[in-house]
């Protein structure tokens, strides 16, 4: 049987409430670096942005920890090598708690390590105490399978990640280059609604420039055009009304909604969907609901909540 993170052994925890609170380190002790740029310490000021914010668009660990904790000497240097190894596909945050005793009581952290994750800005329960390596690289499998299953951008696009516009090192902007010829020939299609051209002439530019933001969006958005093609709205949802568990009904009703400027309606029925069904047809909501936010504003609010709901149902 799979263990969940949950069930893993706590051995080695220290009960926060049976010690006190230790004395300052010596003046000018330097503070414990990061050991790569996908680990950053957290305080209370911070943790708004640095976590939940964060957490839309990629998973981040929080590892509560003190200097004087035994076991988070242990468990750290793991967490911080695997977050170096994976390349920014999670974030660790580190928050010490004799400076931040405030929120480590917010959060109810008893003892010490603790580890949380914040996922599509929603606090998850992690593990606590210092576990092998083997553990912790299954928990974060874990973590990494529900973040892809929500459809979180992932860290490329974070703030100060590597690569990102404005963070440290990153690679200057590429020159303005003038359209893709077939970025216009799907345009035209689109103008003529002929939406089998359209597709094909996105999906020439995706063999050319594969993951090409705009072939992308478009190509979704001419699918979505090309589905509900010559549908009758209203027969699309009395059809969804009474057969409420079925994938392919409640699709077509959220494509006819989000057409119809009905975004929240359209999110909250596939979200619904994916909370009452498994497997097969629970990972085509899934697919259905990421398809549909993918030709929406990502920046307007409904799509936001509906990512986080997205990932609340998942996980």
């Amino acid at each position: 049987m799979q263990r969940r993170p949950t069930d893993l052994n706590i051995a080695g925890a220290i009960d926060l409430s049976s010690l006190k609170k230790p004395p300052p380190p010596p003046p000018g002790t330097p503070p414990t670096a990061p050991t790569s740029a996908h680990v950053i310490d957290v305080t209370e000021a911070t943790f708004e942005v640095e976590v939940l914010q964060r957490s839309m668009t990629v998973p981040v660990l929080l590892d509560f920890w003190a200097d004087w904790c035994g076991p988070c000497k242990q468990l750290s240097p793991i967490l911080e090598r695997l977050a170096a190894a994976d390349g920014g596909a999670w974030i660790l945050a580190k928050i010490d708690v004799d400076s931040n005793q405030a929120l480590s009581g917010q959060l109810q952290i008893q003892s010490i390590p603790t580890v949380l994750l914040a996922l599509g800005g929603r606090l998850i329960q992690g593990f606590t105490g210092a576990l092998p390596e083997a553990d912790v690289r299954s928990f974060l499998d874990q973590v990494l399978a529900a973040a892809a299953q929500a459809g979180l951008p992932g860290a490329a696009g974070a703030a100060g990640a590597p690569g990102a516009p404005g963070a440290p090192g990153a690679e200057p902007p590429a020159p303005v280059t003038p359209t893709e010829p077939e970025l216009l020939a799907a345009e035209d299609a689109l103008a003529r609604e002929d939406w089998a051209s359209a597709i094909a002439a996105y999906d020439t530019l995706l063999v050319r420039k594969p993951g090409d933001p705009e072939a992308t969006t478009g190509r979704a958005f001419a699918e979505l055009l090309q589905r509900t093609e010559g549908v009758d709205p209203r027969e699309v949802l009395l059809r969804a009304q009474a057969a409420p568990d079925d994938v392919a009904a409640q699709s077509l009703a959220a494509d006819v909604e989000v057409l119809g400027e009905q975004i929240q309606p359209a999110i909250d029925r596939l979200v619904g969907l994916v909370r009452r069904t498994t497997e097969e047809d629970r990972d085509a909501a899934r697919t259905h609901l990421l398809t549909l936010l993918s030709v929406l504003d990502p920046e307007d609010p409904r799509v936001v909540a509906g990512r986080r709901a997205l990932a609340n149902a998942l996980f």
